[in-house]
C-alpha cells in the first residue's frame, strides 16, 4: 500500500454531552471555540475541567467540541496509571463498562459513572480515500514511522466518515515513543 499519511498527536481531553455541559456551565450553555482541529467540525474549546478519580486529580483538561451523545474522557495510558486506574483501550464512543470520574468546574462537581478511555490509535479517512486505499471501516492496518525513533504501529483502526480528513491519531505516549511532538508523517504498510 505504502501511502504517506499525516500523523497527529491527540492530547488528553474531554467530550461532553449537552446535558453534562449544562450541569457544569448552566442551562443553554454553548462551548466557546478556541481553535479549529483538523477533523471537520471538531474544535478545541476555551473551557477546561479538572477530573478526579479516587484521590488523584488532573487539572485543566481541554474540552473538545462539538457536544457528543455521551460524555467521554480520553487519556493516555500514563495518565490512567497516574490516576490509579486500569485503562480501557477503546475506539471513541465505545464507553460501556469503562471507569467513571468526577468532573470539576470551580465548586461544581459532576460524577459520571463511565466514560474514561484510552483512545485506540486510528486512521480517519473519508469514503473516497477509503475506496482509493482499499480500506474498510474498523479494519486494522500498520503505520510505519521513519526517523531517529523509527517504529511501526500495528492495530491502527480505520474510521471512515463523510467529512473525515486523512490523518492517523496517536495519543501522547505513542507520539513520544515515535519522536513526534504534534504532527508527523507515516505510511500505511
Amino acid at each position: 500500500m505504502n501511502k504517506k499519511i499525516p500523523i497527529e498527536i491527540s492530547a488528553r481531553h474531554i467530550h461532553l454531552s449537552q446535558k453534562d455541559l449544562e450541569k457544569l456551565f448552566g442551562k443553554g450553555y454553548q462551548l466557546k471555540k478556541l481553535r479549529k482541529l483538523s477533523q471537520a467540525n471538531d474544535f478545541a474549546a476555551k473551557e477546561t475541567l479538572d477530573i478526579k478519580i479516587g484521590s488523584k486529580t488532573i487539572k485543566k483538561l481541554r474540552i473538545v467540541g462539538p457536544v457528543r451523545k455521551e460524555t467521554q474522557i480520553e487519556l493516555s495510558i500514563t495518565d490512567a496509571f497516574s490516576l490509579g486506574i486500569i485503562p480501557s483501550l477503546r475506539l471513541s464512543g465505545d464507553i460501556k463498562g469503562t471507569p467513571g470520574a468526577v468532573l470539576i468546574k470551580s465548586k461544581k462537581r459532576l460524577k459520571i459513572k463511565k466514560g474514561v478511555i484510552v483512545a485506540q490509535r486510528h486512521l480517519h479517512c473519508n469514503f473516497e480515500e477509503a475506496k482509493k486505499l482499499k480500506l474498510k471501516n474498523k479494519m486494522s492496518v500498520s503505520v510505519k514511522i521513519k526517523g531517529k525513533r523509527a517504529l511501526v504501529f500495528h492495530n491502527v483502526k480505520i474510521r471512515i466518515g463523510k467529512n473525515y480528513k486523512l490523518a492517523v491519531h496517536l495519543d501522547t505516549d505513542e507520539g513520544n515513543a515515535a519522536g513526534i511532538i504534534k504532527k508527523g508523517k507515516g505510511e500505511i504498510i
